[in-house]
This record gives C-alpha cells, structure tokens and sequence, in this order.
C-alpha cells in the first residue's frame, strides 16, 4: 500500500488512526490500542495504523514481563477464541478471523501459535501486505522458526518480493538441509528470481512494504524507530537528537519536550527526562497529562533504583524504596484530586488507593462520585460494592454488584468479577444455590477463572 492509497482511507478511518498514533506519541498506550484497534477493524489493509498498534501493543506487554510461561497461560486463556479462529480460517473466512486473533495479539504479542494463526487468517483474507507486516516482527523474536519463514516466504511471493521470499528458503534449508519441500521451494525460488531482470521483484523498487508508505526515506527511518517495541541505544539518541533539535527551532513546541523526556526515560536518564517535562509543564501549567508523564517518570525511577538494589543484594534498602515509593504514589493522587476535584477518572483511582489502603469508609465517598461517569460506572459500582461487602452489609453490596451489572452484556473480565463477588456474597448468607448459579455463569464461560472450576466440581460431587 502506498501513500496514496492510503488518503484514500475513510475519514472517520484516518480520525481513529490520528487520535491513536497522537497518544502513541504521548505514551498514552492503552488509549493508543484503542483507537488503532478500532482502526484496523474498520480497515483491516491499513497497513501504518496495524504497524503503530502491535508497537503499542508490545510496549505494554514488555512492561508486564514476558516469559515462557506467560505465552502458555495466554495460549491457554484465549484456547476458545484461537480454536474459533482456526475453524474460521478453514472456512476461509479470513478477514472475520484477523479481527479475533487481532484481540488474541493485544494480550500476547509475541505469542507464538497467535502469530502464525494471524498469517494464515491474512493469506485466507489475500491481505499479504497485512500478513507480512506482522511476520517481520515475528522474524525478528523468532529468526529461527520454520513456520514463520516458510509463511513469510510464501507471502513474499504473492507480493513479487522474490528475492526476500529466496532468503526465508534459504534459512530454512540452512536450518534443515534434509527437508525436500524447502528445497523445492528454494530451487523454485532461485527460478523466479532469475527472471527478475523483467522488473517483477518489487524490492528495489518500491523499498518494502513499509516504505511504500512515506515518500522521504529519512522520515520512513525515524517512524521505523519509533515503532520500534525494543529500541537500540542508536536508535534512542537519534531520536533524541531530533527532539532537541526540534525544541533548537521552537522552544515552545510543549509536545517536542514531551517526547524528549519520554526518550530518556527509555535511556534511564529519569532526572533529564524529568527536566525535560518540567519545561512542557511550565509552558502550559494546566497539562494533566503532563503532570501524569511526570509522576510516571519518577515511578519508573523507583523501580529502576530498587532493580539495581535487589541486584546488589541490598534488600534492606530495596524495601526502603519500594516504601518510599509507594508514599510518593499516594501522595502523588491526593494532590491530583485536590487540583482536579471534578476528575471522575482521578477520584477513581484515589478511591482504590483508598480502599487498598484499609481506607474503606473514604473510598466509598470517591466511588459514590465515580460512578456518575458512564466511563467508570460500571468499575466504581463494583469498588462500592467491595467496601460495603468488606464492611459485612452485604444487603447494600448486592444492590451495586447488580447494578454494575446491568450494563455489561457480556462475560467478560469485569462481569466475571462481580458474579464471583455476587457468588461469595451468597455463600456468606448462607444461599448455596444462588452462589452456584454465579459460579456457573462464569464456569461455562471461562472454566480457568479464578477457583469456579474447584467450586462448581465439588458442588457437583456433593
């Protein structure tokens, strides 16, 4: 897809994929998801909207902390979905597919049964560009996994990038120099690029599926780092470099000073990265979001001086900084809400800290305030709900869990919560039956949630 095809895109398509990429740029990632989520369902070949959400996507998960066991838990997790899917694929219904295991890839980026499965639903779609895409990030966590090169290989080919489709060959007959299909597909390759001399292999002239997408090359590059989920030291002080350089030509531009302290928060330099955003605050003092990216900051630096402590087998102080940290973050909130006494989002987050904190009585008046935002209603009923349970009025718990309920459709994560809730609200009253009936609802959902299976099971057996 070039440049042009892209403008052509709806302009309720392009508004999603402005408002996404803005908050990718702010740090904002959840938000970011979101919106470019909602823009690939709308549009599913928009190849910069689908290649800035997986960036955001892999941010978020790298921050949680990935291991084997994590993609087997999420494997787990979203078996009902990718069974689904696959069924789907084998339907060829590729473009209903890609939506679902899009959803599977938000929680596990890197997962490695989801990627293949997103391959094969974009080549059941036709959409190769799309697939691609999403195989030269996998390529890079898996350079040796046959799977993604063969698929890749294959892709490559439906576009007419023969000579990139030649090197996938080639690595697999490297890696398995018996394998007789790969080195049919190889020999074939080498043919087809053989005749490349007619102007079929797209790659020198086009560049690549995502240059296609941005006429100056040094522009592709700078966007190519910033989409980056794991970035070289190079690849930071470039940036940097172009940030500064930036602020050099308009030493008001609030959002250069933004990124910049951003930047080097990625380089662990929190004190420069925090003057940085100081300089933003101070040339629009009323920027919540600012003020955000700065609390932000001095958290990550937190955790960065307690890493280096726990590394030092210094435990002793490592506790002392978590402690340290965990007031800076309380107080942090109560400032906030004393400066934004109207922010539901903030009187939320204060009401939890509250309730976290044994605050119960306290925490119940910011979610009386929360939920009159239809955003947070449903989370702050189910808070309320919490505190009058842990408080044993068990009559005015329910009535929130219920009316937290109204509004969710479907069983999701929150829905899940407050059933189990509703469930040991009724085991605490003594009613079996009905905690039963909410543990069921969410069994026949979700069978890994929580201890229902245990429940349910030893119901059953009497």
């Amino acid at each position: 897809m070039n440049q042009e095809a892209e403008q052509k895109f709806p302009k309720e398509v392009q508004d999603l994929f402005n408002k996404g990429f803005s908050a990718l740029e702010r740090g904002n990632l959840d938000y970011a998801v979101n919106m470019l989520t909602m823009c690939v369902e709308k549009q599913p070949d928009f190849l910069q909207a689908r290649k800035f959400l997986r960036a955001a996507q892999t941010q978020i998960f790298k921050k949680k902390g990935e291991n084997a066991l994590t993609h087997h838990i999420s494997f787990i997790t979203g078996l009902p979905v990718y069974l689904r899917v696959m069924m789907m694929i084998k339907k060829g219904k590729g473009r209903e597919a890609l939506a679902f295991i899009e959803k599977l890839l938000g929680k596990d980026p890197y997962n490695l049964k989801f990627l293949v499965a997103f391959a094969n639903a974009a080549q059941a779609a036709e959409l190769y560009d799309v697939g691609i895409q999403t195989l030269e990030v996998a390529s890079e966590e898996y350079s040796e996994n046959i799977a993604i090169l063969n698929l890749l290989g294959a892709m490559y080919i439906k576009v007419g990038k023969i000579t990139d489709a030649r090197k996938c060959f080639d690595q697999v007959c490297t890696f398995r120099p018996k394998d007789l299909a790969a080195l049919k597909a190889l020999k074939d390759t080498m043919a087809l690029e053989s005749m490349a001399s007619d102007g079929w292999d797209k790659n020198a002239e086009e560049g690549g599926s995502y240059r296609e997408m941005i006429k100056d090359k040094d522009e592709a590059v700078l966007l190519e780092q910033k989409a980056k989920s794991v970035r070289t030291e190079k690849d930071i002080e470039a940036l940097i470099i172009q940030a500064v350089t930036k602020i050099e030509c308009q030493p008001e531009d609030m959002n250069a000073y933004r990124s910049l302290g951003r930047l080097y928060a990625e380089k662990k330099a929190f004190n420069q990265a925090i003057e940085a955003l100081n300089k933003a605050l101070e040339i629009n003092p009323g920027d919540a979001e600012i003020r955000k990216a700065i609390s932000t900051t001095r958290v990550q630096q937190f955790d960065h001086e307690i890493f280096k402590l726990k590394n030092a087998g210094n435990v002793d102080a490592a506790n002392a900084k978590e402690l340290e940290k965990k007031q800076f973050i309380f107080d942090e909130l109560q400032k906030n809400v004393q400066r934004y006494p109207n922010d539901p989002r903030l009187r939320f987050e204060w009401g939890f800290m509250l309730y976290d904190n044994g605050y119960v009585n306290e925490a119940v008046s910011e979610f009386q305030f929360a939920q009159k935002s239809p955003q947070h209603r449903v989370k702050a009923l189910y808070y309320l709900g919490l505190c009058f349970k842990s408080k044993k009025q068990y009559d005015m718990a329910r009535e929130q869990f219920e009316k937290a309920c109204v509004d969710l459709q479907v069983m999701d994560d929150t829905k899940k919560a407050i059933y189990y809730a509703l469930g040991e609200l009724s085991e605490a009253v003594g009613d079996e039956k009905s905690a039963q009936l909410y543990y069921k609802e969410i069994y026949q959902a979700d069978i890994g949630y929580m201890d229902v299976a245990e429940k349910v099971d030893r119901a059953y057996n009497g």
